[in-house]
């Protein structure tokens, strides 16, 4: 995937923090309507929004909590005007069951998660709400691509009408990078002749946006058909995330693994560091590869299979307990061993800012594991960081 660098001016190249590319990249991608509740390190693209947003003809709402918050961005939604909210995993935990019900009420909204470390990808993998849901997930691992994931999420929530989340965490909101943010082209979609505008409110065909039906009905006697057919509505909405999930590409970027022994899986921040660790042992040829999803939903499972298919082991490393891990062994399914060389590593403020997340670190962890794998050893080492062991898998 080519990264875009991207700032409000497109032909000026400037130094910024990633929370506030993601914000100029939000508004640059057309986002006039925007809430949050402050939470760090979602906390800065917040001010940064509160700051610019309505010098670009939009609202910025700093909300009485993330309930709010998205229940605003709901709203604005609603009307058809692009819209977006975020918080940190721990705020995105009271928005679920607004985000359930927003699937099925098929609206477009962008939902920004810059997580503390990597434990909540469960939370958005597997819908952490009520209902059977999926909405698209992607996964930055710099402030370039997260200048592009975020353009490219607007898109995505309008031609679905559903919400996209982008992942991001402490390190992106916080890492300086040079981008220069331009308004992005992609393709033409259909207008928002679901949006209500009010304009047909009184002429007894008002257009309704809920998560129970998208058409009025009329009680009447008699009739079989009055009140609601849940059935009839969920099997249509269903099959529209069935399309959106098989339709829209996986993302993915991966090296070296035509003929790598060891193939490690990373996704965020921490693949950009894995890519790192496994160019410096290239070099000194040990024939390791990685593979980094850019799309948790749909997850690039076939692009995984294929990378595992001459490989001896599998490593996935996550600063968490293990949670892609799940992906990655489903995409396997047995074909090779898979390995967990990651583990839960935090600073003491619980930001996400890891001691293990280190190329160095990475080094030794890969070492050990390829030379289990190229030894015949059944046991892949366990990998020890400053902050426990991570489980081997």
């Amino acid at each position: 995937m080519t990264s875009h660098t991207a700032t409000a001016d497109p032909n000026t190249t400037r130094i910024m923090p990633g929370s506030a590319a993601i914000a100029e990249a939000m508004i640059a991608a057309g986002c006039r309507f925007f809430a949050g509740y402050p939470m760090t390190p979602f906390t800065e693209v917040l001010e940064r929004m509160a700051a610019r947003l309505p010098e670009a003809g939009g609202v910025c709402i700093n909300a009485e909590s993330e309930l709010e918050a998205v229940g605003m961005a709901w709203g604005a939604a609603a009307t058809g005007t692009p819209a977006a909210t975020g918080s940190t995993g721990q705020g995105l935990s009271l928005m679920q069951e607004s985000l359930a019900e927003i699937v099925y009420a098929r609206l477009p909204l962008v939902v920004l998660n810059m997580a503390r470390a990597q434990g909540d990808y469960f939370q958005a993998t597997r819908g952490g709400g009520h209902g059977d849901y999926r909405h698209l997930v992607l996964a930055p691992c710099d402030v370039p691509e997260a200048v592009e994931l975020t353009q490219l999420a607007f898109h995505l929530a309008e031609k679905w009408r559903s919400p996209v989340l982008v992942m991001g965490d402490y390190y992106l909101a916080h890492t300086h990078q040079s981008v220069t943010i331009g308004r992005p082209e992609f393709p033409t979609l259909p207008p928002r002749d679901w949006a209500l505008d009010g304009s047909s409110g009184g002429t007894g065909a008002a257009k309704l946006i809920s998560p129970l039906s998208d058409a009025k009905q009329r009680h009447a006697a008699g009739r079989a058909d009055a009140g609601y057919d849940l059935a009839e509505f969920y099997h249509r909405h269903v099959t529209v995330m069935e399309r959106m999930v098989t339709e829209e590409p996986p993302r993915f970027e991966a090296e070296f693994t035509e003929d790598a022994e060891v193939v490690v899986v990373a996704y965020g921040t921490p693949g950009a560091y894995v890519r790192q660790a496994v160019r410096e042992l290239r070099a000194e040829g040990r024939r390791v590869g990685y593979l980094r999803p850019i799309t948790l939903v749909p997850f690039p499972t076939e692009a995984v299979a294929e990378a595992a298919r001459g490989a001896r082991v599998v490593a996935v490393y996550e600063n968490n307990q293990g949670q892609m891990l799940d992906d990655v062994r489903l995409a396997v399914l047995g074909a090779v061993p898979v390995r967990f060389i990651g583990g839960l590593s935090l600073d003491p403020s619980g930001f996400g800012i890891a001691p293990d997340l280190d190329v160095a670190v990475l080094r030794r962890r890969l070492t050990e594991v390829h030379d289990a794998a190229v030894s015949g050893t059944t046991e892949s080492p366990a990998a020890t960081g400053s902050h426990g062991t991570a489980g081997v898998a």
